[in-house]
């Protein structure tokens, strides 16, 4: 093989040409389009980061609304609870009351059937004794006479 140096510089011409000319034209956009990719790429991962970073705040927006819900309804159920003792504490009071009213008006009424049955019995026992004297008027009055209409007497008063 034998080393030709005119066609050596010819080739070592052509090829920096080539090299100039793809260097110039071809090179340069094909690493701005490499450049813009890159770039590309690197905002999508941007734009990735800053998606995990508001879903992380959301979820934490979240959360905390969740346990100030947990928190608001453990308040309303606890004041439910004291509307519901303060309503059963009325409702036992206005039973109470009325239960009183209703003893009330019976012991009224039991006081007024006691004296309605007392005042029967001095009747009664006006009537019975004016019987008893009535008969013991007719008869003739001697001790076992006597004994017998007392005895008799109070036979009829403890009938009735």
């Amino acid at each position: 093989m034998h080393f030709d140096v005119p066609v050596f510089i010819t080739h070592t011409i052509g090829f920096l040409i080539t090299v100039w000319i793809l260097k110039k034209y071809a090179w340069g956009p094909i690493l701005d389009l490499l450049e813009e990719r890159r770039m590309k790429i690197i905002d999508e991962f941007q734009k990735i980061d800053d998606g995990h970073a508001e879903v992380a705040k959301l979820t934490a927006e979240y959360e905390a609304k969740l346990a100030s819900i947990d928190d608001e309804r453990r308040v309303k159920i606890t004041e439910a609870v004291s509307q519901a003792k303060v309503i059963a504490d009325e409702i036992k009071t206005t039973a109470n009351k009325e239960a009183k009213v209703i003893a009330d008006k019976a012991k009224s009424e039991i006081e007024r059937e006691v004296a309605k049955a007392k005042v029967q019995l001095k009747d009664d026992m006006v009537t019975i004794t004016v019987k008893a004297a009535s008969k013991i008027i007719n008869e003739k009055l001697d001790d076992n006479k006597h004994r017998e209409l007392i005895a008799n007497f109070i036979d009829g008063v403890e009938k009735v």
